[in-house]
């Protein structure tokens, strides 16, 4: 599970599909998809294809003021029953992407769904959490911003296409960056759960903090970091809110190595990531009080690269007799 968590940006990829919905509200299921485009990239940012079209929701378009579409403009348009298929192939053993993610990929999944289809979507990628690893020293990494920042021209605004060909723009010499500084690229795994409606949920895109707190680790705990030595394998790591790289980032990285996410500070954490020598509040406050070490997350990054292997999990478990197998749990 943990290797699915990001990925190297030096590794190369399958491709990349880059999205953009518009849509008549906010929320996936009851408003609804009114134009979409997709365009499909190699490895490297390059766009290879595309797919684009209007679609009639066959209800109220909701704010024409922003996405400039009216009824009347989306009356003779194919639903998107009509062109689920098409769109299916173009994203088949690629990467989703999009700019704030979890609103494009829900809608497209959600549309799929009262359409009777399935999206054939096993990763995705946000642009925005891309973006923030890389350190642009800009004021802020909305869309315009980022296409402003690297010669890209955009002409229509909250229009599918041009929004989603900008975002291609911007792709390329994001990954160049991301290369060029050893950063990893926050690819997330798509996995599903299906409620008693039978709609299905994606859980894949709660905040991946809220994921990791709850994923068993492999391996036992070890104890407590001692700063010269190496990391080892189910050490149980928390972070401050004094980093200076995301959260997110460093999330990929705790999973990656074997080691332990933890949201709470207690006697039983072996870290805390924490970029003040003299925390007054928050898990870095908590970790000095309790003895907990503190490591920066450059010099945590830097470690996480020699983790030691740990001791597996599965070394405790007593199989009883032939055929018999005792739960730990």
């Amino acid at each position: 599970m943990s290797a699915l968590w990001g990925r190297p940006a030096r590794e190369s990829g399958d491709g990349w599909v880059v999205v953009d919905v518009e849509t008549s509200g906010f929320r996936p299921g009851q408003a609804r998809v009114l134009s979409l485009a997709a365009l499909a990239l190699d490895a490297d940012g390059r766009i290879e294809k595309s797919v684009s079209h209007l679609v009639n929701p066959g209800t109220d378009p909701g704010p024409t003021h922003v996405h400039g579409l009216t009824a009347e403009m989306l009356a003779g348009q194919p639903q998107f029953a009509d062109v689920v298929d098409e769109v299916a192939a173009l994203l088949a053993g690629r990467t989703l992407v999009a700019h704030n993610v979890a609103f494009d990929y829900t809608f497209l999944a959600a549309e799929a769904e009262m359409a009777g289809a399935e999206l054939p979507v096993d990763s995705v990628m946000c642009t925005l959490e891309l973006t923030r690893r890389l350190d642009l020293g800009l004021a802020n990494l909305r869309l315009q911003t980022l296409a402003a920042h690297w010669g890209v021209v955009q002409t229509r605004a909250h229009d599918a296409l041009d929004d989603a060909r900008v975002l291609a723009g911007v792709l390329e010499p994001a990954l160049q960056r991301a290369r060029e500084r050893d950063v990893w690229l926050p690819v997330r795994p798509v996995t599903r759960r299906r409620w008693p409606n039978g709609r299905i949920t994606h859980e894949e895109l709660r905040p991946l903090k809220a994921l990791a707190s709850r994923m068993p680790c492999a391996y036992l705990n070890p104890g407590r970091y001692v700063r010269g030595r190496p990391l080892v394998q189910g050490m149980r790591v928390a972070l401050s809110a004094e980093c200076r790289r995301t959260h997110e980032e460093l999330v990929e990285r705790i999973l990656f190595a074997g080691l332990a996410y933890s949201d709470v500070v207690d006697a039983n954490t072996s870290l805390v990531i924490c970029n003040d020598d003299s925390p007054e509040q928050g898990k870095g406050y908590l970790a000095r009080e309790l003895g907990v070490p503190t490591v920066s997350d450059e010099h945590f990054m830097n470690a996480v690269t020699g983790v030691v292997h740990g001791t597996d999990v599965e070394q405790f478990a007593d199989t009883g007799p032939a055929g018999e197998q005792i739960s730990l749990f």
